[in-house]
């Protein structure tokens, strides 16, 4: 599978980096290819280690204005013009979604998957790897969405939510029938 992942590129606690790097191995020993912002800094970095190191493949897509924090190294390296063609492309390329933690650039990435599924221009799979909580808050407002009829499908054919590194890699292979 092509995964594409939206996290951060900052440095983060371990809390945060231990999980992406289970993750991230568990995606590189499954054959599977990161499909990802391209950044070789913070925990976009720890992630694109982490599959490199354990077998997988590295399909980045950057963006001119952050061309010089591009991996180096990575199978793929595409250099997008502005933000919305990074988007485009990053979907484009990816069989499935990961949201891991991240600041406004993430939740931007994860808001625009999700309106295009309610909206029926995709049917990738979504997963929300909600790490120590994080997205809890968030978790709970969609909940609320859903249940007071804001979402025109339920909010379970939207995204899967995820406690764990392994029950998200678990929900993206049996969607997508691999094994």
């Amino acid at each position: 599978m092509n995964i594409c992942v939206f996290l951060s590129a900052a440095d983060l606690a371990d809390t945060y980096t231990r999980a992406a790097r289970q993750f991230a191995e568990l995606l590189g020993k499954g054959g599977h290819t990161l499909v990802w912002g391209g950044s070789d800094v913070g925990l976009m970095k720890v992630v694109a280690d982490g599959v490199q190191e354990t077998g997988g493949r590295l399909v980045g897509v950057s963006v001119g204005f952050l061309a010089a924090k591009a991996r180096a190294g990575a199978d793929e390296m595409v250099i997008a013009k502005d933000l919305a063609e990074r988007k485009r492309l990053l979907l484009e390329k990816a069989d499935a979604i990961v949201i891991m933690v991240g600041g406004t650039g993430t939740l931007d990435e994860a808001t625009e998957i999700l309106e295009l599924k309610k909206h029926r221009h995709t049917d990738k799979p979504v997963v929300l790897l909600n790490t120590a909580g994080f997205y809890d808050g968030l978790k709970e407002q969609f909940r609320r969405m859903d249940d007071e009829g804001f979402l025109p499908r339920p909010l379970t054919d939207l995204v899967f939510f995820a406690e764990e590194p392994v029950g998200a890699l678990a929900y993206l292979e049996e969607s997508l029938g691999v094994r």
